[in-house]
């Protein structure tokens, strides 16, 4: 396995946080970030897997970010971005809302991927990856999740442009899940509303994301797409 660390955004729950743990457990060193400490992530660390801070909710907090990124590593294997920020438009949709989502999900990727491109091309490994964590949504619309949308499709773009100016050194690809976790709160209707859109049972586990992640990074011959892993909404 490379010995150069993957970073992953967002690592410290969730689907970040499973793919973090099966990177670590197949060999690779793995750096994450987070937005707060909570118990989980002293439990990464403990695990061997570097924790840094990050805010993304400024250009400038992105780039100090970068910079502290810079001083723990000389070379990365690969970036994962999957720092994400839900916020449905009802009620107190505001343009604040939107320029978080701008940020997290555009920006922070657009900037540590032009910043840290000499981190990945220090990697001594044949193969190098980016990969963007988008959304279902991305492709289709939101009506009640429109910012949330518009802004995860932003991110698809920036994969089909970084994936053309980075070839043939750097892959860039995106996953687009849909119907994978339960939050919590979400109850046997919602689960039933999720059955009926999907063609395969819906929330599989963060499983199939790491199977996602596992192909794009093994492949060879692949970059510039996006990988739908949704149950087969689009034959329903």
């Amino acid at each position: 396995m490379s010995q150069s660390p993957i970073l992953i955004t967002g690592g410290g729950q969730r689907l970040g946080r499973y793919c973090a743990e099966r990177l670590h457990d197949d060999g690779h060193p793995v750096i994450i970030t987070y937005r707060r400490e909570r118990p989980a992530i002293e439990a990464l660390r403990k695990r061997g897997i570097t924790a840094l801070y990050a805010d993304f909710s400024s250009e400038a907090s992105i780039l100090e970010f970068i910079a502290r990124l810079k001083s723990h590593t000389h070379a990365l294997r690969a970036i994962i971005h999957n720092a994400s920020h839900w916020q449905h438009d009802e009620g107190g949709a505001c343009g604040e809302d939107f320029a978080l989502m701008f940020q997290v999900h555009m920006q922070a990727p657009y900037l540590i991927n032009l910043h840290a491109r000499a981190l990945l091309m220090a990697c001594p490994e044949p193969m190098r990856d980016i990969i963007h964590i988008t959304d279902y949504s991305a492709a289709h619309g939101s009506q009640r999740h429109m910012a949330y949308a518009a802004t995860k499709a932003g991110l698809e773009n920036l994969t089909l442009s970084m994936a053309g100016r980075f070839a043939p050194d750097i892959k860039v690809n995106a996953i687009a899940p849909a119907g994978i976790m339960l939050n919590a709160g979400d109850g046997d209707d919602y689960l039933a509303h999720l059955n009926s859109k999907s063609a395969l049972p819906a929330v599989p586990g963060p499983m199939v994301i790491w199977q996602g992640v596992r192909y794009l990074l093994d492949s060879a011959f692949v970059t510039g797409i996006t990988l739908p892993v949704d149950g087969g909404r689009h034959v329903k």
